[in-house]
């Protein structure tokens, strides 16, 4: 799996599945939670199956 994920947009996957994944925690008890686990989880390794399938990274281009 080669990265397609560029560092900033992975923080910001991080940070916002992390944020929907507290929510089994703190606030409304409801599973909609369970959608920060994908934002997550892409944001931790760096590769997004639709963008691999779609052809598109968001890393800066190596010359």
């Amino acid at each position: 799996m080669k990265q397609n994920i560029h560092n900033i947009e992975r923080v910001v996957r991080i940070l916002g599945g992390a944020g929907l994944v507290s929510l089994a925690f703190f606030g409304p008890e409801n599973p909609w939670f369970l959608l920060g686990l994908v934002p997550l989880a892409t944001g931790l390794l760096g590769w997004c199956p639709p963008y691999a399938i779609l052809g598109i990274s968001t890393c800066p281009r190596k010359e």
